[in-house]
């Protein structure tokens, strides 16, 4: 039988994407210093575009260069970028698939010692291992919101399908979001309306900056998971309301191990929730853990309009074409860098993931 997995589904503005699987957008460290595209970021990318995924998301790209987190990051801040993301657009859409950038600035995640500057958040909170930010300015607030809006425009101008902003993992738009780590009392922060401003105001410029014809979504936790903190599921239902209203064209709830029911209602799974919260049609992005066929099928039974993979996709680089056959099993780690780089994974690549338990067999 066919996998409902396979079949193409459109966004509200009528792009479609061929498939339902999606490549997440995961940290690499595979681009150059100056923040452009590097052959082996290059290769990654591509490799699963031509394995059949629909939609093939790039690492969290910083849109200003005090948002960069961590060595070889993909940038896209300034226009001498634009011919490398005018390589890897062109390549993703070869091979069929929709290519998005994940927008993206660290906030107090950012690294210091990379951007030569003292790094910024809502508040100058105190988080074990990071130097204590300063609390943005008005000033600084405008001009992130700025800042993504003109990521977007050169996302546009170098041929990507759409964006990604990236309000998940606790990065700066999760900061604003958090009701631990957004400490401020003017517009920008306390009620929830106020904390979620900053992520509503800059999709509201980043939607107004592009056509309609191109693809502009979110990224979301839903409740806490390791660096998102203070967040409520109850506010981010209403928050995926707003979104919707505010011109998103798709959420993309990161769950972690989407197995696993929510923190807050332990009798329902997240999904159900935010599909009742957004109504039928917008499509709704689930990713965590998900392996088998199987287990991204009951993510579509349970209201996910596509499921993005990240473990399961470094491993499996052609997992959509794969599971036309019903019997494949894919394979899972540890992988020797041999098998690594067979499949798209470059020796820098494999360094970083050999901080995951069991992931690269000779680490």
């Amino acid at each position: 039988m066919t996998s409902p997995l396979l079949s193409p589904f459109s966004f509200p503005n009528g792009v479609t994407a061929k498939n339902r699987v999606w490549l997440a957008p995961l940290t690499n460290r595979q681009s150059h210093d100056d923040g452009s595209l590097g052959d082996d970021e290059l290769r990654w990318l591509a490799y699963r575009a031509r394995g059949g995924f629909g939609v093939v998301e790039t690492c969290a790209a910083h849109v200003a260069e005090d948002g960069q987190a961590w060595q070889g990051e993909l940038g896209i801040f300034a226009d001498r970028l634009l011919p490398g993301l005018r390589r890897l657009a062109s390549e993703i859409a070869a091979a069929g698939a929709l290519g998005l950038v994940q927008l993206f600035h660290g906030g107090l995640r950012a690294d210091p010692t990379l951007s030569g500057v003292p790094t910024w958040s809502a508040s100058a909170v105190v988080e074990p291992g990071l130097p204590v930010p300063r609390a943005a300015t008005e000033e600084d607030i405008l001009l992130a919101i700025a800042r993504f809006r003109d990521a977007a425009a050169r996302a546009h101008a170098a041929g990507f399908a759409g964006v990604e902003l990236h309000g998940a993992h606790g990065y700066l738009l999760g900061q604003f979001l958090s009701a631990t780590q957004n400490r401020r009392t003017d517009r920008w922060g306390g009620a929830w309306e106020n904390r979620a401003r900053l992520l509503r105001e800059t999709l509201r410029a980043v939607r107004a900056a592009v056509p309609a014809s191109f693809v502009v979504g979110v990224r979301l936790s839903p409740e806490d998971w390791g660096q998102a903190k203070g967040l409520d599921l109850d506010e981010n239902l209403e928050l995926a309301r707003w979104l919707v209203e505010d011109g998103a064209d798709f959420l993309h709830i990161s769950l972690w191990d989407a197995s696993k029911p929510s923190q807050k209602r332990p009798d329902r799974h997240p999904l159900p929730l935010f599909r009742e919260a957004v109504g039928a049609s917008l499509p709704l992005v689930a990713a965590g853990g998900v392996w088998t066929r199987a287990e991204a099928e009951a993510l579509l039974d349970k209201g996910a309009t596509a499921v993005a993979l990240g473990r399961s996709a470094i491993a499996n680089p052609d997992w959509p074409q794969r599971i036309a056959d019903p019997a494949w099993q894919p394979r899972r780690p540890p992988l020797t860098r041999a098998e690594l780089y067979e499949r798209g994974v470059s020796e820098t690549f494999a360094g970083y993931l050999r901080r995951w338990k069991d992931f690269v067999a000779d680490g």
